[in-house]
Order: C-alpha cells, then sequence, then structure tokens
C-alpha cells in the first residue's frame, strides 16, 4: 500500500509539472519564470528548495550523533544565508535583470572571472543534487522493502524529475514546489505529533535530549573548535549566496519587493522546519534504542525512515514518505536547472553567439538531461553521507565566488584584477590544503581560502592594474550600468552588447 501510495504520488507531481511546462514559450519563461511568480510562491519555493533531503535525513542524523552543534551549517548557516540574501543582495541584483549570477560576473569584472565562477557554481552542484538523489535511492529502496535496490531508485528518481524540468523549468519547479511546501508543512507537523504522542510528549523528548547534552551549540573556549565552528557555519552561510537557484528565486519574483521579503520569509519558515525532523529522529532513541544503537555508526540516515516504518500506522507512514518525497523533489528540481541554466547561458552561449532564443532553450534543456546523468553517476559512486555532500558543495563557491560577488555589489574600489587575483588565491589555497595539508588542521581548509581570496580581492584591487580582462574596472552600479548601456534596456534572454 505505502510502496503504491509512493508512485501515485510520483506520477501526480510529474503530471503537474507538465502542466506548468505549458507556460514556457521561451529561455526567460524556462530560467526565471518570465519574472512573473507572485509572493506566495517565491516563498514557497525559497522553503522547499532548501527543505530537501539534507534537512529531513542527513540534518537529524548529524544531530543523534553530534548534538545542535554539529548543523550548525545546516540549518542554522543555510538559514541565515537566505537572510542575508534577501536584506542585502536580493534588491541590487534584481534592478540588473540578469538571467543568471554569471551575467553579474561578467557586467562587473570581465568574461574571464564569469567563466571560472560559472564553472566553480556549476561544480559545486554535483554534492547537492547528488545528496538529492542518493536521498531517492534510499527512499525508494525503504518503502519497497528492499524489492528495489538504491542504485535502481536513484536512476528511477533522477529520470522521473529531469522530466518535468526538461520541460517546465522554472515554471514547473515553482509551481511543484508550492504543492511540495504544503505537503512538507502538512506532513511534518502530522507526523511530529505521532511520534511524540509515542514518546510521551514533547516535553519528554526535549528532556532527554537536553540530559544526553544535544542542545550544546556553542564551542568550548578554545580557539582550534572556534575556528573549526566558524568555518563550518561560514561554508554554507556565505558559500550557498553565490548560487544560481538562489538567484533564481530573486529575479523570478513579480517585484523587488517581493524578492526581499518572500526570501526572508523561506528561511524563516525553513528554520523552523528543519528542527521536526531532528525532533522525530531523536525520539527513536526513546522508542527503539536498539534501531538507533545498530544504525548510528553504520547508516544513521535509516534511522528516521526506519522508525516510522516499525511505530508508525500507515496514514502517518504516508504523510511522512509523502512529505520526504515532496521535500526531496523540490529540492532536486531546482538544483538541477540551476546549474544547467547557468552553463548554457556563460560557457556555451558566448562560444555560440549566432543562437537565437529557440535554439538556446533546446541547448538549457539538452544540458539538463546532461548534467541529471552525471550527477546520478556521481551521486552512485559518492562515499560520502547526505549531510557531508551538501555541505562539502559550498566550499567551491565559498573560496572561488563570494569574494568577487559582495565586494563587487559593496565595495566600489573593487576591480576585475582584485576579482581573478581573489578567485586565485583562493581556490588555490583551499586545493592545497585539501591535498597536501594535515587530516587535522588547525585552520580548516575552506576558512584559509576565504581568507585568502579577501586577500587577493584586496591586494588585486588596489595595486595597479596588471590584469585585463576585455573591460575596465567599475566601481559602481550606475558606472557598470555606463560601461555598458545596452545592459541596463536589453530584456533578460536575449546577449547584452560586449565591448
Amino acid at each position: 500500500m505505502l510502496l503504491w501510495f509512493v508512485i501515485g504520488y510520483w506520477v501526480i507531481s510529474v503530471a503537474i509539472g507538465l502542466y506548468a511546462a505549458m507556460r514556457v514559450h521561451n529561455t526567460k519563461d524556462f530560467a526565471i519564470a518570465g519574472r512573473h511568480l507572485p509572493f506566495y510562491m517565491v516563498t514557497a519555493t525559497v522553503f522547499a528548495t532548501w527543505f530537501g533531503s539534507e534537512t529531513v535525513l542527513g540534518i537529524p542524523a548529524t544531530f543523534l550523533k553530534d548534538g545542535l552543534r554539529g548543523v550548525v551549517a545546516d540549518p542554522f548557516g543555510s538559514s541565515m544565508c537566505l537572510i542575508l540574501v534577501g536584506l542585502f543582495f536580493a534588491a541590487p541584483l534584481y534592478r540588473m535583470n540578469m538571467l543568471t549570477i554569471g551575467d553579474y560576473y561578467r557586467r562587473r569584472y570581465g568574461r574571464t572571472v564569469e567563466v571560472v565562477t560559472t564553472i566553480a557554481i556549476v561544480i559545486s552542484y554535483l554534492g547537492w543534487v547528488g545528496a538529492q538523489i542518493s536521498a531517492l535511492g534510499l527512499v525508494f529502496n525503504v518503502v519497497s522493502d528492499g524489492q528495489i535496490s538504491k542504485l535502481a531508485g536513484m536512476w528511477i528518481g533522477s529520470i522521473t524529475i529531469l522530466v518535468y524540468t526538461f520541460f517546465g523549468g522554472m515554471w514547473a519547479v515553482a509551481v511543484t514546489d508550492f504543492i511540495q511546501m504544503i505537503v512538507i508543512a502538512v506532513g511534518m507537523l502530522y507526523i511530529g505529533n505521532e511520534v511524540a504522542g509515542m514518546a510521551g510528549g514533547v516535553s519528554a523528548v526535549v528532556a532527554h535530549a537536553t540530559a544526553a547534552g544535544k542542545f550544546e551549540f556553542w564551542p568550548a573556549f578554545d580557539a582550534k573548535e572556534v575556528i573549526a565552528f566558524a568555518a563550518a557555519w561560514m561554508t554554507m552561510m556565505f558559500g550557498s549566496i553565490p548560487q544560481q537557484d538562489v538567484f533564481q528565486r530573486v529575479t523570478s519574483s513579480r517585484t523587488e519587493r517581493i524578492a526581499v521579503w518572500a526570501t526572508v520569509l523561506g528561511a524563516s519558515l525553513y528554520f523552523v522546519f528543519a528542527f521536526v525532523p531532528m525532533f522525530l529522529a531523536y525520539s527513536a532513541t526513546l522508542l527503539e534504542p536498539q534501531l538507533v544503537a545498530d544504525l548510528i555508526d553504520s547508516d544513521p540516515q535509516k534511522i528516521l525512515p526506519s522508525l516510522i516504518l516499525q511505530k508508525a500506522p500507515l496514514f502517518a507512514q504516508i504523510m511522512f514518505f509523502g512529505a520526504l518525497l515532496s521535500a526531496i523533489k523540490s529540492c532536486a528540481s531546482a538544483t538541477l536547472l540551476a546549474p544547467s541554466v547557468t552553463f548554457t547561458e556563460n560557457i556555451l552561449r558566448p562560444l555560440m553567439p549566432d543562437m537565437n532564443d529557440r535554439q538556446l532553450l533546446k541547448a538549457m534543456r539538452s544540458v539538463t538531461l546532461i548534467f541529471t546523468v552525471l550527477v546520478t553517476l556521481y551521486a552512485m559512486n559518492s562515499k560520502d553521507s547526505i549531510f557531508q555532500m551538501v555541505e562539502n558543495a559550498y566550499q567551491v563557491t565559498l573560496v572561488g565566488a563570494f569574494v568577487p560577488l559582495t565586494a563587487g555589489l559593496f565595495w566600489k574600489r573593487a576591480t576585475n584584477q582584485g576579482a581573478i587575483y581573489s578567485m586565485f588565491f583562493g581556490m588555490a589555497v583551499w586545493i592545497l590544503l585539501l591535498a597536501f595539508g594535515p587530516a587535522d588542521p588547525f585552520l580548516p581548509a575552506q576558512f584559509a581560502g576565504l581568507l585568502a581570496a579577501v586577500f587577493g580581492m584586496l591586494v588585486g584591487s588596489l595595486i595597479p592594474q596588471f590584469i585585463t580582462t576585455g573591460l575596465p574596472p567599475v566601481h559602481t552600479h550606475e558606472a557598470l550600468h555606463a560601461h555598458h548601456p545596452a545592459a541596463a534596456s536589453h530584456h533578460v534572454g536575449t546577449p547584452p552588447h560586449r565591448h
């Protein structure tokens, strides 16, 4: 019965996504839903995109092992990222009327920076999308009682999500996200109430977790621990900001005000609801302590779904797995679309400048197909946990893209040369420490890479210009549009004038 529900829900979701695809007529519709999304839909797609497999499976597993301190990256860092985007980044980026975040780097710094940051952003999505595909394999394996292997489940999940993302783009993602947000919220609250009743109430679970030290958040007053804690927090908080999926939600909004406040509200809802799966998973220590003992070291991600299957009635199981599938599908579709759009727009399109809009749309869909296959293969061969795959994904953009984005928006003296130095120093230090650094370093690789990126931006921008990127340095948004008279007026989805 549960398996048939999963199949039925899956088919309905794909059908809704394909129905939404009827709104896609050009690249602007495919990439950013024509900039027509209302407040409630932007809020839903921000929430649903981030409420993925790591929230339902990865974060609770980490919380069981390491407590609240172990999940500082997500949900604390990730929700803070979205709040920062809403308050400081959404308005200036929305006004620039662009198709991708890569377009910003080209306008602000030139072609070289556009290419390097786009490649970094696309690579970073391997871990995030891989986590969703891995979770789909796990879900199909669990609900079929092993009849569907985890590998087969990965391919079933990735292919079906590809179907509506391929045709519907951002419109399909937004419409399905809205429905899936409702399913997630209702499902999580319902199953939370059911499990709380079985465990003796919310207070009993919280008291047990408190006594076990699971709510200890701040690190010990030790330099190494404090730096490691800050590095984990900043990886998601800052590394997630220069991401295409975040940018798409901002620029898909109908108005600038929607872009700002829908992002903040979606972040707040995500932070609150992220604690429900943690509560559910910890309840297993009271309800099924042997289950926790058996899986905590081998496969802690199975603890929560196994608890639901063993202890909850059928309807509660349906509600839980409906919410779980909604979380994974919404996150996976968004993270398949984002890198495909930015790779096509910022890497392929300049190589084929004569492409018309129809050809560009076809190219975006083709890249989406190729990326789906690649990321499924990556997920099949990855040994990392879901939580690790997501956290590691953002180290790339933290050291390679965050500083140029932030400096370009808020520091008037940032130059093309500074951006190149920042990317080179940040990624070089990060890669060298990962490859040759100690296993337990005093300064984590991504933290050192971020500091090197800041140093590179300062040095490169303040010394005389030795590197050019085909564009003169620009210092403000007004100067940016002055250097690119077509940039402020061209329609999104048509190539801006290149000097």
